[in-house]
């Protein structure tokens, strides 16, 4: 039986990983050490614990109010066969899929071209927020992002067209709470 490795049970009704109402997919390991990452405890690839796919599968068929799935973590490019198949059951039951990862878009063909199970895995992923996260390009100013280098691609766009193709609708910056976290005032 196909197990994942996960740094925590899923997330519901989350709203910062993703347009709508989302349920995370927390998995366990990352070789990107991104200085200040907000999840290092998800970096270990011997920790948090073994999930069976067909379980997830059953809890994502359970899940009432979503609107898609996010993979986050941890990266879930450390593991994209069984996240090309939740995904693929994600997509079958008609919830959207994003996906956060430190690899860029370009280094994930790269390496799909070594592993199949990595196309398998973009093929059911709408949304891609790549990059990794650099705390010298932080911003309160981005959404569903921590840092401007990081993009969010239209995944089915941009293997159609064999290019980037952004999200456009997401790269606005916002400035609607005018909010500087650091000073925790508003201006």
């Amino acid at each position: 039986m196909l197990k994942i490795r996960l740094a925590a049970p899923l997330q519901s009704d989350s709203i910062l990983d993703g347009e709508g109402i989302r349920t995370i997919v927390w998995t366990q390991g990352c070789a990107h050490n991104c200085p200040f990452c907000h999840n290092p405890e998800t970096h270990s690839f011997k920790g948090g614990y073994l999930e069976d796919i067909e379980t997830l599968k059953k809890q994502f068929k359970e899940l009432k109010g979503q609107t898609g799935i996010t993979f986050s973590g941890g990266d879930p490019m450390f593991q994209p066969k069984e996240c090309a198949v939740l995904a693929n059951y994600a997509k079958s039951i008609g919830l959207d899929v994003w996906c956060y990862t430190g690899f860029t878009f370009e280094e994930l063909l790269d390496m799909a071209k070594k592993n199949k199970d990595i196309i398998d895995f973009l093929n059911n992923i709408d949304i891609l927020v790549d990059g990794k996260f650099m705390i010298e390009l932080k911003s309160y100013d981005v959404i569903f992002r921590g840092s401007t280098n990081q993009r969010i691609i239209d995944v089915k766009e941009s293997l159609k067209s064999s290019s980037i193709v952004l999200a456009e609708k997401y790269i606005k910056e916002n400035k609607s709470t005018n909010f500087r976290h650091q000073d925790n005032i508003y201006v």
